[in-house]
């Protein structure tokens, strides 16, 4: 013990002072509090215990203090400060370009084919975009090592990874628990290897179940768990409309809201839901899906269904949707039509540039 007084009283917060104005900072900090540090946060808990004159807290300070403890959890949901120039918000899809990219399919990157780690830096030289979003089985591998060496590559050319698709095998609301366990384990893994790659998000498909009608319920029965993981990893699972039976868009929008959480959102493919024949339906789902989207989108200006016919997008009504929502994310260019995927992918960008400026 030294001059400073006894343990005790080194303990006890100082309530010295004019305590009016003492809770008038006390309320400030209360506003503050989701900043803090945690050892600020213990010196404002001081500071209410003084102004209280007692260690428990008034109501008031109380609920505000609760509120700013709150929010810094996980549960407070995504804070991505996506750019605002039109060309930034772009990124390339490196499905598009499946035929001359390695992976799992083709692990040896013989033939010409190049690697997803070099991804990013032929990109940028193509298109002047460094941002991408590659599909799952472009990794050729999941080690450590190599992702490392995936994101080594993106920083040599400032690149970014915005969203992963990652396809899975397994459906989320298969009436066999250890199937939908399984599709948890994929999202968790795709989760995993997006924080190590510095991705802020990870777009994991719904595929659907033999014998089993799309379930809502079975589906944010399992995607509420994927979601709970993606939120200690600070990365967010989107969903997209794709295929038209276990990836409608509407029932898309009954998982995001039944799951209600701001770690899940929906990816709205601006093309996929055509394919159905029904233009209506496409372009309410587009319409649904916006009302749930955050950090990425697919554009696109057509899409072919199982029978080769072709479905063009009307891009105006389209992009008009995405302005309507107040949009913010990325724009992932994903050309998949018959014919050169660089060509189709430029067209997509000058597009995408014309709607965003």
């Amino acid at each position: 013990m030294d001059s400073r007084g006894s343990t005790a009283e080194l303990a006890r917060p100082d309530c010295t002072g004019r305590r009016a104005a003492r809770w008038r900072e006390v309320i400030e900090a209360a506003r503050l509090a989701p900043a803090l540090l945690p050892s600020t946060r213990r010196r404002f808990l001081s500071q209410l215990a003084c102004t209280a004159g007692v260690v428990a807290f008034p109501g008031a300070a109380r609920s505000l203090f609760a509120a700013g403890a709150n929010s810094l959890a996980p549960e407070a949901g995504p804070a991505v400060r996506f750019p605002t120039a039109p060309r930034e918000r772009l990124a390339i899809a490196s499905y598009p370009f499946r035929d001359f990219i390695a992976g799992l399919d083709s692990p040896n990157s013989s033939g010409g084919k190049m690697d997803i780690k070099d991804f990013a830096a032929h990109v940028a030289a193509k298109f002047n975009v460094n941002k991408i979003e590659p599909w799952s089985r472009h990794f050729r591998s999941t080690d450590r090592k190599y992702l490392d060496e995936v994101r080594t590559g993106l920083e040599k050319v400032h690149g970014l990874i915005v969203d992963i698709a990652a396809d899975g095998e397994h459906s989320q609301y298969s009436t066999d628990r250890a199937e939908r366990d399984k599709a948890v384990a994929f999202g968790k893994q795709w989760i995993d290897i997006a924080a190590i790659v510095g991705s802020p998000s990870v777009r994991t498909n719904i595929p659907g179940s033999k014998g089993a009608k799309p379930d809502v319920a079975l589906a944010a029965e399992s995607l509420r768990r994927v979601a709970e993981h993606a939120a200690t990893k600070k990365v967010v699972v989107h969903l997209e409309n794709d295929n038209p039976v276990s990836e409608d868009p509407f029932f898309i929008v009954a998982i995001v809201e039944k799951v209600n959480s701001p770690w899940l959102h929906a990816l709205p493919d601006f093309a996929n839901s055509l394919t159905t024949g029904n233009e209506e339906h496409a372009y309410k789902g587009i319409d649904a899906m916006f009302t749930h989207a955050y950090g990425i989108c697919h554009i696109k200006a057509m899409e072919a269904n199982d029978a080769g016919q072709v479905f063009k997008v009307d891009m105006a009504r389209t992009f008009a949707i995405l302005k309507t929502h107040g949009y913010k994310g990325y724009c992932s260019m994903e050309y998949d039509s018959p014919g050169d995927p660089y060509r189709g992918t430029q067209e997509l960008i000058d597009t995408t540039l014309q709607y965003l400026s």
